[in-house]
């Protein structure tokens, strides 16, 4: 009986351990079928399409650059297809002995070959490797030719930036180069896998840059078959990239071409503007550079050159650069003195070549004085005396309001980098910028152009334009997309009095047109073509005592990066205003000597639109501006036939 009971309790434990193992082995295989159900029915699109990502891949395609086009339709940027040799390290049994062909063909050299080398080591078999870019037609020829003993070895197309007009239009139009680090940083979100393409070329400077994701376009997308190893098998579909959009822009090729030479051997920047509705025609900063050494990368050699040359060619004065308006400020001066009533334009003062105010004597630039003076002598003869009057009586806050009125000590909306403000000085500055009042002294220096006044060439270009119209006129570059012959934008007038104005444009013409203007010399003998201007000097350094005992008088006696700033400004023609011109040339001298001449010869390549005649000039200079003119006549673009005048849209 006891031995019964010691086995049923046996058998009951023995069940239901074998219950308990069961009932486990139940749930893991239920789970086990559960989870088969999802992988093979729930789940099976997913996992299909999981399947597929590691079968399919998608590739960006390159998208075509959008191109630029002057003001009359010639391309400045375009898209040029280039060469270049690549090799696949898979394809290749032996890689020295085909390095050592490449060698022989190409020309390549030791460094060349190791880093080549070290490239093929580090790559996956089937990535090719740039041996060589962009080479020339006959180098691929050779290479193709040579094609069966060279196995791996893949001449390819590519399109590549250049710039057909080479230094013409460097700063305005800029430069493209090859992706940095600098460049995915500061990319936008999904911009990586783009710029990671081989070869992908972005704006750097310019036009290219402000631009750079218009013109770059989207890129397509190519879905292609690979194998465990990622080797492309087979193309699945493509969807085509979009180019960029072409882009349009103001200036005109034979304009700018003109006035880069004119320029040589100059550290100077000029500027052309169409005083109806601000379009840029000209822009030039000299020296200039060759933008297609950038695309590709330029050599540390050529660079450093660049970088370190005193003329600063990397640097686009047009905009960048800040100089003491000098003279060229005057007719804001006299414009201020007008439009409050502080001034009669036939009032005068005497001027004995300096007047004393407050205890010190500023001087005249004529030393022995202009005598009496009237507003449109006081501009023809640029007497700095009758000047300091005027500055006492309309005091700095009317020499700030009319500047800035005329568009001095702004930043215009300008597709170019590192533009300057310069600098429109008042109370409020001073006192912020120094914790210093105003002083009377500061109100003198600011009614020449001296002291804490700043102006860069495009700002001078605008306030010209401005008293030329009489309207708010501001500088564009670029012209919109699409039809662009429709859009002239028209200014609101300045609110100036016309007789005002007609006062001060009559001084201008007085400083080009009569015998005791300070630019007589630079005049036009065509009446029609006549232009109206200022000339202006700015001081860099003053000439000390020590320096007059040794024997130093004038400019040109000083080092070059000591000489005054020479300034001219110009609208044309006097009596139906097209042109306004602003030339700065560093460390010229005298405004009347360096810059004016300059000036001259661009305001009439502008209006007779291509290499003036000598009859354009004064009869006493034509032997002399003959035998220039045939020499930059061999250095220029060749005319076009398309009539006369700056080609317009």
């Amino acid at each position: 009986m006891r031995r019964a009971e010691r086995d049923l309790a046996k058998l009951s434990k023995t069940t239901r351990r074998a219950l308990l193992t069961g009932g486990a082995m139940t749930t893991v295989v239920g789970a086990l079928g559960l989870r088969m159900w999802q992988f093979s029915v729930r789940d099976a699109a997913q996992y299909y399409l999981l399947a597929e990502k590691n079968r399919i891949n998608l590739k960006l395609v390159r998208p075509d650059r959008g191109r630029i086009y002057d003001r009359s339709g010639k391309i400045v940027a375009d898209n040029q297809k280039a060469y270049r040799i690549t090799l696949v390290p898979e394809e290749v049994n032996d890689v020295e002995d085909v390095l050592a062909k490449l060698r022989r063909l190409l020309g390549l050299d030791d460094e060349t070959v190791l880093k080549l080398r070290d490239t093929i080591s580090r790559a996956s078999g089937f990535v090719p490797v740039t041996v060589k870019d962009r080479v020339s037609w006959k180098e691929l020829s050779i290479v193709a030719v040579n094609s069966p003993v060279l196995p791996g070895i893949h001449p390819e197309a590519i399109l590549s930036r250049v710039y057909p007009f080479g230094p013409d239009f460097a700063h305005q139009v800029g430069y493209v180069g090859p992706v940095s680090e600098s460049d995915l940083k500061n990319g936008q979100d999904g911009d990586e896998a783009l710029l990671r393409l081989p070869d992908f070329e972005v704006g750097k400077t310019g036009i290219e840059r402000s631009h750079e994701r218009a013109l770059r376009g989207l890129p397509g997308v190519r879905r292609v078959e690979v194998n465990a190893s990622g080797r492309t098998m087979r193309e699945l579909a493509l969807d085509p990239s979009t180019p960029g959009p072409d882009l349009q822009i103001t200036l005109d090729h034979h304009l700018q071409n003109f006035m880069r030479v004119r320029l040589e051997g100059q550290s100077a920047a000029a500027i052309v503007m169409d005083v109806t509705n601000g379009d840029l025609l000209g822009c030039t900063s000299a020296p200039s550079f060759d933008p297609n050494l950038f695309v590709r990368g330029i050599s540390s050699r050529n660079y450093g050159a660049l970088r370190d040359s005193q003329f600063r060619p990397l640097s686009n004065k047009t905009v960048q650069g800040a100089y003491p308006p000098g003279s060229t400020v005057k007719m804001s001066n006299a414009l201020a003195a007008l439009e409050s009533g502080a001034m009669d334009p036939n009032e005068t003062v005497t001027c004995n070549g300096y007047v004393e105010i407050s205890g010190r004597r500023f001087h005249c630039w004529k030393r022995g004085g202009h005598g009496r003076v009237d507003m449109v002598r006081g501009l023809r003869e640029s007497c700095d005396v009758y000047f300091y009057e005027v500055a006492q009586r309309i005091g700095i806050d009317g020499i700030f309001a009319m500047n800035d009125r005329l568009g001095l000590g702004q930043k215009y909306d300008l597709p170019l980098s590192g533009m300057a403000h310069g600098n429109n000085p008042s109370r409020a500055w001073k006192q912020e910028r120094y914790g210093q009042d105003w002083l009377i002294g500061d109100t003198i220096n600011a009614s020449i152009g001296q002291g804490f006044t700043l102006a860069s060439p495009i700002q001078l270009a605008t306030m010209v334009a401005r008293l030329a119209s009489g309207r708010a006129v501001l500088p564009r570059l670029v012209l919109p997309f699409g039809s662009p012959s429709r859009d002239k934008p028209v200014r609101a007038p300045l609110g100036l009095s016309d007789e005002a104005l007609a006062i001060v444009r009559r001084g201008m013409f007085e400083v080009s047109n009569h015998q005791r203007g300070t630019a007589y010399r630079s005049r036009i003998a065509d009446t029609a073509k006549a232009m109206a201007g200022k000339t202006g000097s700015s001081q860099v350094f003053s000439i000390t005592a020590a320096e007059r005992a040794a024997g130093v008088r004038s400019q040109d006696d000083l080092p070059w990066n000591r000489r005054d700033h020479a300034l001219f400004v110009a609208f044309a023609p006097f009596d139906a205003p097209r042109y306004a011109v602003t030339v700065v040339v560093e460390h010229g001298g005298g405004g009347s000597t360096a810059a004016a001449p300059i000036a001259r010869d661009i305001m009439l390549f502008a209006q007779h639109g291509g290499l003036p005649p000598e009859y354009l000039y004064p009869a006493e200079q034509r032997a002399r501006i003959s035998e220039y003119l045939a020499v930059i006549s061999d250095q220029i673009l060749p005319p076009d036939l398309s009539g006369t005048g700056v080609n317009r849209i």
